[in-house]
């Protein structure tokens, strides 16, 4: 046995310290490669919940985007119709008496069938041909189509969404009445169109009637009150704070309380604007300009922080330069400093609006969950608002009203994705601008 020389054993050392940073490379390596695999994994799971969210929307609520009209020829009996007053005549009556006549079905001394075959009209019959004959008085004694909506629990049926398989006494639909929705079906008299009302309606007790124009068009009232208050003020705020304000405790008590703020719960929110705005200002209650005022209290301080952050990332070499070149500190931040910001600005504006237009707890508490038809026309009038629509009609006791709420939530998405869309779009061109 022969011992190793001095070479050998360093030889053997080296090649020891070799393999060990060898192995410890290689771990470093399988710990990136991990981590890089926890990040997909992570992201495939957000994506597949998206999706998921997605997918349950449109499932439940594609089908409110098509209805089913029933087109019935009535005779304006002169008996029955009050020329001077239509608006009292009975015409769901006379409608379901005639449809049931047509279709060789006698009725019994009590109406007990025609007041069957009247639950599958829709309520907006009688005002349909009410409007008809007070423009036309000369359709008394004529027979006239009239074409309109099932009634709700008619069009679920229709829809697939009540099925006959389910027991009478446990679905709103009698047999009889849905073999008189078959046999009308067959015989052409009921149709499937795009459902335009869910556009061009305001908020109803009818299901069938519904529609959330109001409610848009009072999301949209909000959010101009909103960026109007919430915009300049935001970021004339962090301007101050960050170019201007010195450099002690009190402004140091005011950042800290930004930040506190934009963690608030949003119903405190709305507690404040009930008690400020409409208890102390006496502002109207549900209006456009009460709830645009209570989203911006809530908007600003993440504007103000977002505003900072834009703020603070322009190179301090800007300000020097132009301060060397002889302009002041306010041409130096509004020429320079600001507009080399403005991509930052916008996106804190998209994230501050687009939080503010999904808020419900705050519009609750100022008077919004309350049923409103009609459609606003001034910022002081009581309106609706999309997320306080959505809550409403998932609380109803009404079947169809839930798939317009999952269709209500569609028409959300797309709101704000044309809102993000229209601010992208402004940030790049102040991004190609400077």
């Amino acid at each position: 046995m022969t011992d190793a020389t001095p070479d050998q054993i360093a030889g053997a050392a080296a090649n020891g310290r070799l393999d060990r940073l060898r192995a410890g490379l290689k771990r470093r390596h399988a710990r990136e490669t991990r981590f890089k695999w926890y990040g997909r994994l992570a992201i495939a799971a957000a994506m597949l919940f998206l999706a998921v969210l997605l997918v349950r929307i449109v499932e439940q609520g594609h089908t409110a985007f098509y209805t089913h009209t029933v087109t019935v020829p009535v005779f304006m009996d002169p008996a029955r119709v009050d020329r001077a007053y239509p608006q009292g005549s009975n015409f769901e009556q006379l409608a379901a008496e005639q449809q049931l006549a047509r279709m060789g079905i006698a009725d019994d001394a009590a109406g007990t069938k025609a007041a069957q075959m009247k639950r599958l009209f829709s309520s907006e019959l009688k005002f349909v041909a009410a409007d008809l004959v007070a423009k036309r008085s000369e359709v008394i004694g004529e027979t006239v189509p009239l074409a309109v909506p099932l009634s709700d629990d008619a069009d679920l049926y229709l829809k697939g969404e009540i099925s006959r398989e389910t027991p009478e006494d446990q679905r709103r639909l009698t047999d009889q009445q849905i073999a008189w929705l078959d046999k009308m079906k067959a015989d052409g008299v009921i149709g499937s169109h795009f459902n335009t009302a869910l556009f061009t309606n305001g908020d109803s007790t009818q299901p069938e009637l519904a529609g959330v124009l109001g409610a848009v068009v009072g999301s949209a009232l909000m959010l101009m009150v909103t960026a109007l208050i919430a915009i300049p003020l935001g970021v004339g705020a962090a301007i101050w704070l960050e170019e201007f304000a010195p450099k002690n405790k009190l402004t140091d008590i005011i950042e800290v309380n930004i930040n506190n703020l934009a963690a608030v719960p949003s119903i405190v929110y709305g507690l404040l604007g009930l008690a400020l705005f409409i208890n102390w200002m006496h502002l109207p209650r549900a209006s456009p300009i009460v709830g645009g005022l209570v989203l911006a209290l809530m908007a600003l301080p993440t504007l103000v922080i977002a505003t900072r952050s834009a703020l603070k990332a322009v190179p301090p070499s800007i300000r020097e330069a132009a301060l060397a070149m002889g302009a002041s500190k306010t041409q130096t931040v509004f020429s320079h400093v600001l507009p080399l910001a403005m991509p930052g600005v916008m996106t804190g504006a998209i994230i501050s609006m687009a939080h503010a237009l999904g808020e419900t707890a705050p519009l609750l508490l100022i008077g919004m969950v309350s049923f409103v038809p009609g459609v606003p026309h001034a910022i002081d009038q009581p309106v609706g608002a999309l997320p306080s629509l959505i809550y409403i009609w998932e609380n109803a006791s009404e079947r169809a009203f839930h798939e317009r709420t999952a269709a209500a939530i569609i028409v959300l998405l797309v709101f704000m994705i044309i809102m993000n869309a229209a601010a992208i779009i402004l940030r790049r061109r102040f991004e190609r601008r400077w």
